[in-house]
């Protein structure tokens, strides 16, 4: 791919590759994916970062150019996450005025290292994201309620139904055709499409669920950040992490820098980068 030309890094965690950027040098800047995206999502805040920061921006295990193994190999848990990221953080020696850039599932994932390390977070910069229990004013999505069921994991794992309706319709400007096929790449096969599902199996809805106390205690710890520089950049558009979910963040970090973007959907950076980009270089400047 012409526009995801970096270099290529791997951390073997047992002899399973997991594959992250890591470009340019300074304060680390490190960028969480969502699902069903990878790195690629962030290519363009990487490229305008790269020469003033250390970016670090990896691929869960599933995802990307991360390997794909099977359940029987590796644990597709939130807990299993955040201890992937936390020994990759480790290996590269980052451990202090961390910038963490979280989306979708990003924002749990780093807000559960988060709290297990508040010290080493400088900064956090929230798109389109939770790190805290479905707000009680919304519904589950029933989008999201289907591709729990039986049927659901087949249109998942067959027709990667998931991955290409977040292509389509997580954007609200078209995808050129180059960039729907990036995002698609990876999950091309039913053996390369368990962490999609994983993903959505994984969100916990009532106590018991795998995640469910782990997200508790995150979301109780929030309140550790809430004098932290917060930039929030958030698309107005998404079905999933709409306005229940900001006004959640907003009042859990009322002194946070919001930016709403009325013609973004899900994928924000796709419909509104070119604004958002410019602001989050700005805004790391001026929070140095």
């Amino acid at each position: 791919m012409e526009f995801y030309s970096f270099k290529n890094n791997y951390l073997d965690l047992g002899g399973i590759k997991y594959h992250y950027l890591d470009e340019g040098k300074g304060d680390p800047v490190v960028m969480l994916h969502g699902n069903p995206s990878w790195s690629f999502y962030y290519r363009n805040l990487v490229l305008a970062l790269r020469d003033s920061y250390r970016v670090i921006v990896p691929d869960h295990i599933g995802c990307g150019l991360s390997d794909k193994p099977d359940k029987k190999k590796y644990n597709y848990t939130l807990k299993q996450r955040v201890d992937d990221l936390e020994m990759l953080l480790s290996r590269l020696g980052i451990n202090k005025e961390i910038t963490l850039v979280i989306h979708d599932w990003g924002g749990m994932i780093g807000m559960a290292y988060a709290a297990r390390h508040p010290e080493r977070i400088k900064r956090l910069v929230i798109l389109n994201t939770a790190a805290f229990h479905l707000p009680k004013t919304k519904k589950f999505p029933w989008q999201l309620w289907l591709t729990r069921t039986a049927l659901g994991a087949f249109l998942v794992r067959g027709f990667n139904a998931f991955t290409l309706g977040a292509a389509i319709f997580g954007s609200k400007k078209p995808m050129a055709r180059k960039t729907r096929e990036a995002y698609l790449a990876p999950y091309n096969s039913w053996a390369n499409r368990i962490a999609v599902l994983r993903f959505v199996q994984d969100i916990p809805l009532k106590p018991g669920d795998p995640a469910y106390e782990l997200v508790s205690e995150v979301e109780n710890d929030l309140s550790k950040f809430a004098d932290k520089p917060i930039l929030i950049c958030w698309g107005e558009k998404d079905f999933v992490f709409d306005h229940h979910f900001l006004n959640e963040w907003m009042k859990r970090f009322p002194k946070a820098q919001v930016h709403q973007f009325s013609n973004a959907g899900h994928y924000v950076l796709e419909d509104a980068g070119e604004e958002i980009i410019p602001l989050v270089n700005k805004w790391l400047k001026m929070t140095s």
